[in-house]
Order: C-alpha cells, then sequence, then structure tokens
C-alpha cells in the first residue's frame, strides 16, 4: 500500500480522534445553561455571580491562548492538547464536587486553561495534513462534529440531570474527557512522516515568538477580524451557554426540558450550516469575506428576537428561529481559513490562537456584562424580568452591527477553488 493511501487513512483517524476531543471542549462551554438554575440554587448565586462562573472559563480560555499559540507551534499539538486535556480532567472533576462559588470558579477556570488548545492547535495539526484548498472545508466540518458536544448540552443534559442530578452528570464527563485525552495521545501524529515541517516560501521558519505577534497584531485586517469575533461568539454564547436558558425558562415559562430542547435548534442550526458553508463560500458567494458578512447579517437580524418579538411567536415558529440563529452562527467558521490564508504556515498556530483570543473574549465579556446588566434590574431573588433580559441583549447585538460595519473595509484573503 502507497504512503499517500496511508497518510490518507491516517488523516482521518486523526481527524476524528479530534473532534471527540472538541466535542468534549463544547460540551464544556455550553453546558451551564441547562442548568444554571440548578447551580444558582445550590451554590446561592446572583444574577452577576452566575455571569462571573460561566464568564470565567471564557476569560481564562482566552487569556491563554496567547502563551498557547507559539507552543504548538513549537511542541506540536498532540502533546499541548494531550496536557491540557488531563487539566480539563481535573477542573471536570473538582467542579462536580464544588459547594461554594469559589471551587467552582476554580474548576471552571482549569477547564478553560485545559480547553483552551484544542480546536487552534487541531486547526493548525490540520494545516500540515490538508492542502490550503481543503482546509476550510475540514475545519468546517470539525466544528460541525464538535457541535454534538453542544447537542449534547442541550436536551440530553437536561435529561441525565433530570435522573442523575447535575454533579453526577459531570462527574460522568469527566470521566468521558479522560478517555478521550488517552486516546489523542495514543492516536495523533503532528504530521505525515517525512514531510518538511515548515512549507516553503513564507516567512523564516524560525520567526521569533514577539517577531510572529508583530507580524500578526501589526496587520490592520487582523484587528477587524478579531473584531467581528469578538462579536460574532459573543451574540452567540450569550444565547447558548448562559443567558438563553433563563430567557426560556424565565420569560417564555418552558420546562427545563423544553428550554433544552429550543436550544438544541440552535445546535442542529450550526451543525448543518457548518457542513455547508465551505460549499456555500465556493458556490455562491466565492468569497470567505463574504460568506461571512453575510452570514453575520442574518444573526443580527434573528438575535433582535431576543429584544421582545420571540415572545409573539408560536413555539413551533420559535424553534425555526433558533435553528435560523444556529445556521447565521455556523458562517463564523469562515474567519479559520481566512486567518490561514493571511499568514504563513510557520506561524498559523499563533494566528490561530491570537484570533482565537478574541472569540472567547467575546463570549467572556459578553456574558459577564449581560449578568451584569440583568442583576441591575434588582428583580426578585431567583427571577429574571423580560425587561431586565431585553436591556442585557442589547449589548451583544449592537457590538456585532458595529463589527459588520468595520469589517466590511477589509480586504479578501484566500482564493477559492470550485
Amino acid at each position: 500500500m502507497s504512503p499517500p493511501i496511508l497518510n490518507k487513512r491516517r488523516r482521518w483517524t486523526i481527524f476524528a480522534t479530534l473532534a471527540l476531543m472538541y466535542i468534549m471542549v463544547y460540551f464544556y462551554r455550553v453546558s451551564l445553561a441547562v442548568v444554571a438554575g440548578d447551580i444558582s440554587r445550590e451554590l446561592h448565586l446572583t444574577p452577576e455571580q452566575l455571569g462571573t462562573l460561566s464568564g470565567v472559563l471564557f476569560y481564562v480560555y482566552a487569556v491563554a491562548q496567547l502563551p498557547l499559540g507559539p507552543m504548538i507551534d513549537r511542541l506540536g499539538s498532540r502533546v499541548v492538547i494531550s496536557g491540557c486535556g488531563v487539566l480539563t480532567t481535573v477542573g471536570g472533576i473538582l467542579f462536580a464536587q464544588a459547594d461554594t462559588l469559589g471551587v467552582a470558579m476554580i474548576a471552571r477556570a482549569l477547564i478553560g486553561v485545559g480547553t483552551a488548545s484544542v480546536l487552534m492547535a487541531t486547526f493548525t495539526l490540520f494545516s500540515h495534513w490538508y492542502s490550503k484548498q481543503e482546509f476550510g472545508r475540514v475545519s468546517g466540518f470539525m466544528v460541525a462534529l464538535g457541535n454534538l458536544g453542544n447537542l449534547a448540552a442541550t436536551a440530553p443534559l437536561a435529561l441525565a440531570v433530570g435522573v442523575f442530578g447535575w454533579r453526577n452528570t459531570f462527574l460522568a464527563a469527566a470521566v468521558v474527557q479522560a478517555l478521550v485525552t488517552l486516546l489523542v495521545f495514543i492516536k495523533v501524529q503532528d504530521r505525515p512522516s517525512g514531510a518538511p515541517i515548515h512549507e516553503g516560501g513564507g516567512s523564516d521558519p524560525e520567526i521569533k515568538m514577539m517577531a510572529a505577534w508583530g507580524e500578526i497584531f501589526g496587520t490592520r485586517d487582523f484587528w477587524l477580524l478579531g473584531f467581528l469575533s469578538f462579536s460574532w461568539y459573543g451574540n452567540y454564547l450569550a444565547l447558548q451557554a448562559l443567558w438563553g436558558g433563563p430567557y426560556l425558562m424565565e420569560v417564555l415559562h418552558l420546562s427545563r426540558g423544553a428550554a433544552g430542547s429550543m436550544l438544541m435548534f440552535t445546535s442542529f442550526g450550526f451543525i448543518v450550516g457548518s457542513s455547508f458553508v465551505d460549499t456555500v463560500a465556493r458556490r455562491f458567494f466565492r468569497s470567505y469575506k463574504n460568506t461571512l458578512l453575510a452570514g453575520q447579517l442574518l444573526l443580527l437580524l434573528f438575535m433582535t428576537a431576543f429584544l421582545g418579538w420571540a415572545e409573539t411567536v408560536p413555539q413551533p415558529l420559535l424553534a425555526l428561529v433558533f435553528f435560523v440563529v444556529g445556521l447565521a452562527v455556523s458562517s463564523g467558521v469562515m474567519i479559520y481559513p481566512i486567518i490561514r490564508s493571511m499568514f504563513p504556515v510557520g506561524i498559523v498556530g499563533t494566528a490561530l490562537t491570537s484570533l482565537n483570543f478574541y472569540v472567547l473574549m467575546g463570549a467572556a465579556v459578553t456574558q459577564q456584562v449581560m449578568g451584569v446588566i440583568v442583576g441591575s434590574y434588582g428583580d426578585a431573588a431567583g427571577g429574571m424580568s423580560a425587561g431586565a433580559l431585553h436591556a442585557a441583549f442589547i449589548f451583544p447585538i449592537t457590538a456585532l452591527a458595529l463589527a459588520i460595519i468595520l469589517y466590511s473595509r477589509a480586504r479578501e484573503y484566500g482564493q477559492l477553488v470550485l
């Protein structure tokens, strides 16, 4: 059997293994939305504290991007992902045992550091196993599969928590995390055997960390893409990871199970969209940038539902709203082939993690700011009014509108081939 065939089979084995790890990442990111009420009652949390607890994972995750980028470029994806997987496991076990806000915060911080490397290290590895033309498609598939973790954190999580309690459910998740981490260490290989460490024609392959950051942060379009990434993911996680659950339960008076089912439609939309967004970019828009902008405009339109008009929509149509939000959110995966085309492969790990800093800061800042806004309304303990949640959603929606306007001035990156 020829080496190319062996490599082709090997890369899909690696893809499947890393997809399992990314499923766990997404599960941990969004799982608080369904159990927010349970944890708030058991740990006696205010809305501000709940927002901080959710946001700490993303703050730590975001800050960890900066040192992790050079680590990925120097040590390789397999070592970094495996080591961080151990931290995620420890954090998951600690979170399942947490009896105070402080302990829960430490646990979420460990999970944040542990999960921080997975997607960017995976994409760095893909830059060695897949061509630039394949990169957009395979990165979209990875995000689509990762959203199975998002899916698991909606109705299935609500069902499991109802049967086993949230502590036992999260302890089981930590055990799964440990097994997947071991599988990554055994199965993953950083690059094909005999492949050069760096492709030719780019920057000096020994470019130093500070020089790499200088090249990245000295690029105007990187900042424009960073702000759009901040706003895109802030809107998505505001809905899916935390405040969508309270909105559905407190304003629309859905049960926990029904709220989880509604959020599941967003996951479905994201999975479907991520599977086809590269094809849409190639066949319809012929542009990563225009695909990204079109999707973000659609997201902006449908996020306005949570300023009030979602409450006038019949429940079956509301499910369609959540599905379309997921479809629109999937356009955000275009940021990865854009950044892959913007910089040479020798610093692609640093570039990807630098961009991901904005992605996760968007999630962290948005969730915490919304918590402050909700808390400022002084609603009765354990309750959140429609007015408070409407006001809170104004923040991410406004940021996204501004980001779309600014990014429209960026240049196009990446040559698309049908």
